[in-house]
């Protein structure tokens, strides 16, 4: 049932993810983007995270009827207009979305994989084997390291160079995914490049240099983001470019909350001009409510993809 003003109300982005505790990706991660990119966060719990902003020792797997519960209760009362898939700690649980997936096969799933070094080798290869099987066939977009999706993908690969990311999206559309979004492409002289393929042609590509840094919690902020803009109407290619300038924008803003790895500042633009003085506020009345925070500044786009 349509409300009266389901037409000017943000639209909805389910999120399947852990929860993070250290802030740093996850489903913290996820809200915080998707409501930087002017939508409504509907955050399925998957399981837990054991770790701070330097490492993840441990993950806890939430049973997959719970994160079926949890997802169907509220897609039986809200209309969502974009998934985004993260990391579900179980091939269970995969399963589970994947079913869920399937029964709202019009709604485009954004699918990231993460980095798994940190686990243990047969439970990665029983988390890849489900997700390629179950999850990628139910994909619209694939979003990944290039690194971690060659290794993923292309195990056995055998040329000279390494696989493009034109050569990483053929291998993904094999288990029906047709777009990739190929990030951290290594470049010469310190940069790195973010390609959105089909296995026939490159749809848009966008270099930045890289950051001395490391940061925790990149790749899911990027793929929130472009799921939620996604589901606020813009086309593929649209979404891709603001969804990486917000990415680089958060890293550029990012802190140090911790003795690990600096954290994307995914609320940059929520931050007080640095040039605002107190004579701003001289005459000001202190007990005047603050104004509303605006959203993050995006292009129009009325052509869905």
């Amino acid at each position: 049932m349509e409300t009266e003003d389901s037409e000017t109300s943000p639209a909805c982005v389910m999120s399947f993810n852990a929860n993070d505790p250290s802030g740093a990706g996850g489903l913290t991660a996820d809200i915080s983007a998707i409501a930087s990119a002017g939508a409504h966060a509907l955050a399925v719990v998957t399981g837990a995270y054991v770790r701070d902003t330097a490492e993840i020792f441990d993950h806890v797997s939430f049973d997959e009827e719970a994160v079926t519960e949890q997802a169907r209760t509220a897609l039986e009362d809200m209309p969502v207009a974009a998934i985004k898939v993260g990391f579900v700690g179980s091939p269970e649980t995969i399963s589970a979305i994947a079913e869920i997936a399937s029964d709202y096969a019009d709604v485009p799933l954004i699918a990231y994989m993460p980095n798994l070094s940190w686990w243990e080798e047969e439970a990665i290869d029983s988390y890849l084997d489900a997700f390629r099987e179950l999850m990628l066939p139910q994909t619209t977009v694939l979003v990944g390291n290039h690194s971690s999706l060659w290794r993923w993908l292309l195990p056995d690969w055998t040329g000279d160079k390494s696989p493009s990311a034109r050569d990483i999206a053929k291998a993904a559309s094999e288990f029906g995914v047709p777009y990739t979004l190929v990030t951290g492409v290594p470049l010469p002289e310190q940069f790195i490049d973010n390609v959105l393929a089909t296995p026939q042609a490159i749809l848009y590509s966008e270099k930045f240099e890289r950051f001395e840094a490391v940061f925790a919690g990149a790749g899911d902020t990027l793929t929130a983001a472009l799921t939620a803009l996604l589901a606020n109407g813009h086309n593929l290619q649209a979404a891709t470019a603001e969804a990486l300038t917000y990415l680089d924008h958060s890293l550029d803003a990012g802190f140090h909350p911790g003795m690990g790895n600096i954290v994307p500042d995914r609320l940059f633009w929520a931050q007080a001009d640095d040039d605002t003085t107190d004579a701003d506020d001289e005459g000001s009345d202190p007990d005047a409510p603050l104004p509303p925070l605006p959203p993050f500044d995006l292009p129009t786009n009325g052509t869905k993809h």
